[in-house]
Formats: C-alpha cells, sequence, structure tokens
C-alpha cells in the first residue's frame, strides 16, 4: 500500500510517519513544501529518510499538488497539514489559503484525474463544532467543501476528528508541554480558571486510530471518525494533576489569567460510535500519557 502523508513534521506527523512505516508492505512518501527540501527533518523522520519517499508542493497551489500527487500515486492519503493550530486567531486570509484552499487541492489532486487513490484522510478538530475561533472555521469551511465532493462526486474522502492531542515532543506552546515545564521547575502556573472540559487523547493513540480510519473497509464518503478517549477533564484539573504527579514546587495559579473568547464548554469524543465504525478505542490513561512524556517514552 502507498501512503501519503501531509504535515508529516508536525507534532502529529512525527509520530504518524514511523507507525504506518512499521506496517507491513506499506511505502510512505510525504507531501513537503519545496522551502523543505534542503532542510534537515525532524530526528524521528530523519532516522528513517532512506525509507521514505518524498514528493514536494505548496497546497494552495493546485498546479503543484496535482504533480506531487501523481508522482506518489498513493492508495491512501493522511492529510495533517494545517496551520493555526497554536494561533487559533491567526490572519483569515492565511487560514483560509492553507487550511480551506490547500484541502480542496489535495482533494481535486487526488480524485479528478483519477490517479487511484482508494481514501483521503483529513485531520479535523472538534473546535469545528462551534466555529468560534478562524483556525476552526476555516477547518470546517474545507470539511464543507470534502462533505459536498464526497456526496455529489462519491470522492471517498473521510474525517478524522482528532481531540485534545499531546505527548512527547509537542511544543511548549501548548498547555501540557507548559504545565509540564513549570512544574518541573518549581515554578507557578499562571492560567485561566480552566472550566473548560476536554478530550486529552495520548498521541500514539492518535495515530493508531488515524490509521485505523485509513484501512478500515466500508467507510461510507464523507463520514468523521471520532478519535478521543470518550471522557473529559478539565483544563484546570489537568495541571492539578500534573502538579500532584510531578511538581517540585510551585502551585499553579488558576484564574490568574482571563479566558479566551470562543472556548466550547466541553468537548468529548463519541467512542461508542467510533468502535462501532472502525473497532478502535484508546488503550493509554491521562496519568499515564502524562508519565510516558515525563520518561520520553511513546
Amino acid at each position: 500500500m502507498r501512503v501519503l502523508i501531509t504535515g508529516a513534521t508536525g507534532f502529529i506527523g512525527q509520530v504518524l510517519v514511523p507507525y504506518v512505516l512499521a506496517q507491513p508492505e506499506t511505502a510512505v512518501s510525504l507531501l513537503l513544501r519545496e522551502t523543505h527540501s534542503g532542510q534537515p527533518l525532524p530526528p524521528p523522520l530523519a532516522r528513517q529518510r532512506e525509507q521514505l519517499q518524498f514528493v514536494y508542493a505548496d497546497l494552495r497551489n493546485y498546479q503543484l499538488t496535482a504533480r506531487a500527487v501523481a508522482e506518489a500515486e498513493p492508495d491512501v492519503v493522511i492529510h495533517l497539514a494545517a496551520t493555526g493550530v497554536t494561533d487559533p486567531f491567526m490572519s483569515i486570509d492565511t487560514a483560509l489559503r492553507h487550511n480551506l484552499n490547500g484541502t480542496i487541492n489535495l482533494a481535486r489532486a487526488c480524485f479528478e484525474k483519477r490517479f487511484g487513490t482508494r481514501r483521503l484522510v483529513v485531520a479535523r478538530t472538534p473546535g469545528e463544532h462551534s466555529s468560534m475561533n478562524v483556525y476552526a472555521a476555516s477547518k470546517a469551511a474545507a470539511w464543507q467543501f470534502c462533505q459536498m465532493f464526497a456526496r455529489t462526486q462519491g470522492w471517498p474522502i473521510v474525517g478524522g476528528m482528532v481531540f485534545h492531542a499531546y505527548g512527547p515532543g509537542q511544543s511548549e506552546r501548548n498547555l501540557i508541554p507548559a504545565a509540564l515545564a513549570a512544574a518541573q521547575s518549581g515554578h507557578d502556573f499562571p492560567m485561566t480558571a480552566g472550566t473548560q472540559r476536554r478530550d486529552w487523547v495520548y498521541v500514539e493513540d492518535v495515530v493508531a486510530g488515524l490509521w485505523q480510519t485509513a484501512v478500515s473497509p466500508n467507510l461510507p464518503p464523507a463520514t468523521t471518525v471520532e478519535l478521543g478517549t470518550g471522557q473529559a477533564t478539565s483544563v484546570a484539573d489537568v495541571v492539578r494533576l500534573i502538579y500532584t504527579l510531578f511538581g517540585t514546587g510551585g502551585h499553579p495559579l488558576i484564574g490568574r489569567l482571563p479566558g479566551r473568547p470562543g472556548e466550547e464548554p466541553t468537548q468529548m469524543a463519541d467512542v461508542a460510535q467510533t468502535a462501532a465504525l472502525i473497532g478502535w478505542k484508546t488503550a493509554v490513561s491521562l496519568p499515564d500519557g502524562l508519565r510516558r512524556i515525563v520518561t520520553g517514552h511513546q
């Protein structure tokens, strides 16, 4: 099976690529921007460089994207590339060019020319349900086009809705690594009230779920598979847990910072539906996942 992955140099992509390479009889291509052609790869990818193939395109350009897809000839495409994950209130123009136009161009490149792609998995975010920031709204708009293509053209596009992923290697612009760094250094951690409840899912579970979404038979076009634990824990309780498990001093300063606009009260995956669709569930609990980050184990 030939698999093409976009966004491979990101947090989830760096874990997904080795996972897919470990599957039997699987060849992996990475779609990177031309500007990455001379750049060093992140260590998880660099270690397996000889097993990878590379195609280059800016997804904002349809012709370049179509050329890259034709070169890769993928059976399955997993589309992780997006901008704004840690900057949800970015400029509207940037979000539309990358997240909306990029996704449309990739879908057209996969299916308009009939290269033989059997499934495109588009990574989604639960924030799309309310679309209360620019990032989520642009992702929701992209999925609307995917649904339109799937329902009117029969293109085999499915969604993998990734809930709050965390794990080793995540940027400290995200809550869990930032709180861990403060707790282990014995520093206080100023934060919002943290009342919003989120479904925290370990990155290794995420990639297993994405892969199962990519290869599970009989998923109808336009289906979305929700990848989470089915349990919601408040942001404040996650930070308290981190300080309980790993703190060497300092305290979480809950409520010290103002909350961000557009925060949904609760986001939680429908795990019963996911199990019915792809026969998958998570394996790593939140405390165990936090311990794995501290030990550097995936």
